[in-house]
């Protein structure tokens, strides 16, 4: 079980937070803080094993508990819930396992909740960050979030379940740079993530991949490499 600490200045924000954290069989205790001050005392006195920060309180803000608990010997897992989307490159910064955005979703919630869980796993890696840029906003996004990659001249769109990123990098560099990731490329204009791969349809005229409900080609030049990892990952039965 996760035990958390929920930090926010406005108290219905909290309970809200908390209510929604409450309906995860995942989550064990949840604390409560309605101040910086409060929520390091909390910290001093419980066994956390996660913070959700409000990053705007007075007096101590959300990054200065993150700076504060940085410090420790075993801090707990930071998750950030703002309105705001300036901070995101600074929240990263201080190490934040995710960054969410208010009004905050129960199926996004869920997918901290998970992170969380992955941290917690002995020998777990810390996740690969992606810088990007959307709208004037620089945001820092997981690898593991990208479903699928798609060219567009010297330019890649990195597409997620919840938005997509133009990156000033070829699909070419990402196919290489990307491959021990499990990345792959199935067509001149993409790049799939195989963990987020639903089904394939190999012997069809035209052959595709679904990639998290978006159905993509695949060309015959890439389609004996497809074939040739999908056998590398067919699980057989034991002589």
């Amino acid at each position: 079980m996760i035990n958390v600490l929920v930090a926010d200045d406005e108290l219905p924000a909290v309970e809200e937070l908390a209510f929604l954290l409450g309906r995860d069989d995942r989550i064990g205790a949840i604390h409560r803080a309605s101040s910086g001050a409060e929520a390091l005392r909390v910290l001093d006195a419980e066994a956390v094993d996660a913070v959700f920060l409000d990053i705007h309180m007075p007096a101590l803000s959300g990054l200065d508990i993150a700076r504060a608990i940085s410090r420790s010997s075993n801090p707990p897992a930071v998750v950030f819930v703002t309105a705001d989307e300036e901070c995101a490159l600074e929240a990263f910064e201080l190490a934040a396992i995710d960054y969410l955005l208010k009004p905050v979703r129960a199926e996004r919630l869920a997918r901290s909740v998970g992170r969380i869980s992955e941290l917690m796993k002995d020998g777990a890696a810390p996740p690969e960050m992606i810088t990007v840029d959307l709208g004037g906003t620089t945001r820092m996004i997981r690898r593991d979030d990208v479903t699928y990659v798609q060219a567009q001249g010297d330019y890649a769109r990195l597409h997620t379940t919840d938005a997509s990123y133009l990156i000033r990098v070829p699909l070419a560099d990402l196919e290489q740079q990307w491959a021990e990731a499990g990345f792959l490329r199935t067509h001149r204009s993409y790049l799939i993530a195989l963990n987020h791969v639903s089904h394939m349809k190999l012997a069809a005229a035209r052959p595709t991949v679904t990639v998290a409900g978006a159905e993509l080609p695949i060309s015959r030049r890439h389609l004996p490499s497809v074939r040739e990892k999908l056998e590398t990952t067919r699980i057989r039965p034991q002589a």
